[in-house]
């Protein structure tokens, strides 16, 4: 259940040697039509990576025919031989994709690119295109939790998600444990369909699905310089489904995928949820859900099970959205424990034993709502980060 589950998609993932522990490290995900049509959504950072530049500039052209992936090395901040790294990545991509035992025609301009890890170092370019000749070879037809694995960074476990329909299916894979902000998060996420679309309504069904998942997962309130959320339709199945439908399945795939990459976030001992309920408008619910999640007293009372509302409260006086102190209630797992700005229900009702936790915020000021997934705030966490690249 996996990016290869849906008809007309090849994937492997192999070891070439970029990362110190030996396991896998490039992955490859082939697009055998017979349509090509490709969406795709990057980082909101200013700082981008070269396999990101690339990717954009192969989304221009319309089709992907095939995804290139490493780990072990970020490719970021690494000028211009970075990019002629990717550009010669994606050339030789192409290259034993048109000579291999299934010949495709494809070009470097067809190529997306991506790479995580370490920013600032370039890639041992000696490792990663043999690495790459071994991808093209390994490639088969369940090869996608394969892939997976070779994305992995400090994930802890591969993320793999499938929607099945009448017909046709939306397959994906995704990493990241770190780094997770909105504007994607440090992500790398492959999605695949075998449903028949053309590039704008692809480009409709990303974006509507990524704004509700994706951009609202939000561990650590870093951004990366490498996200990247590309989605592929080889229309395999002859499905033509509709806008509303293709967009339903891409959701259900992209909300399976985030809640996998919050649920394994670096040392997170708790699994956050932050439904602001009453808000004025949409805006207004993501902004104050959002400052809640990155408000590091609320992050660190939750890792040493304290339901401390004042410091929700107090997160929500820093927005700009509507609302009222004296009218704002809060609940923690069910319990009222703050009604109209005040005290209400005794905390000490709270049970925030388990991993999962559920913060209610009502703004009273409407009828709009939305929800921002976090995680607290751990010794493990400080820990990773401090270390990471020693």
């Amino acid at each position: 259940m996996t990016v290869t589950t849906p008809k007309g998609f090849r994937a492997s993932g192999v070891a070439a040697g970029l990362k110190a522990s030996g396991n896998p490290d490039v992955a490859l995900v082939v697009n055998d039509g017979p349509d090509y049509t490709a969406a795709a959504v990057f980082t909101g950072n200013r700082v981008k990576a070269a396999p990101v530049l690339w990717s954009q500039q192969v989304l221009k052209g319309g089709v992907i025919r095939a995804v290139v992936l490493n780990s072990g090395g970020a490719n970021a901040c690494t000028g211009t031989q970075g990019f002629r790294d990717t550009h010669s990545t994606a050339e030789h991509t192409a290259a034993v994709l048109r000579s291999g035992p299934k010949p495709m025609m494809v070009g470097p301009g067809d190529v997306a690119v991506c790479s995580t890890g370490l920013i600032g170092e370039l890639l041992p370019m000696d490792k990663l295109l043999p690495g790459v000749t071994a991808a093209a070879k390994a490639l088969t037809a369940d090869g996608g939790s394969r892939a997976a694995e070779a994305i992995m960074t400090t994930d802890t476990v591969a993320k793999n998600a499938v929607a099945q329909r009448a017909g046709w299916s939306v397959g994906g894979i995704a990493k990241g444990a770190g780094m997770l902000a909105p504007a994607l998060a440090t992500m790398l996420v492959v999605i695949t369909t075998d449903a028949s679309a053309d590039n704008e309504t692809l480009d409709a069904a990303l974006r509507a699905a990524t704004r509700v998942t994706f951009d609202r997962i939000d561990a650590d309130g870093c951004m990366s310089t490498n996200d990247t959320v590309i989605l592929l339709a080889s229309g395999a199945s002859n499905a033509q489904p509709t806008l509303a439908e293709l967009t339903a399945a891409v959701t259900e795939v992209c909300h399976d995928l985030a809640q996998q990459l919050i649920g394994d976030a670096e040392g997170a001992t708790k699994h956050i949820a932050i439904e602001v309920a009453g808000a004025a408008s949409e805006a207004d619910a993501v902004q104050v859900g959002r400052v809640v999640a990155n408000n590091n007293l609320v992050k660190t009372a939750l890792f040493g099970n304290d339901p401390n509302w004042g410091r929700i409260l107090a997160a929500v006086g820093t927005t700009s959205a509507a609302f009222e102190p004296d009218r704002v209630d809060v609940a923690i797992n069910g319990v009222w424990i703050c009604k109209g700005g005040a005290a209400a229900e005794d905390r000490s009702k709270v049970d925030l034993s388990g991993r999962d936790v559920q913060i209610t915020i009502n703004l009273r000021e409407g009828e709009m709502s939305a929800t921002i997934w976090t995680t607290d705030l751990s010794h493990a966490y400080v820990h990773e980060n401090s270390a990471y690249s020693s």
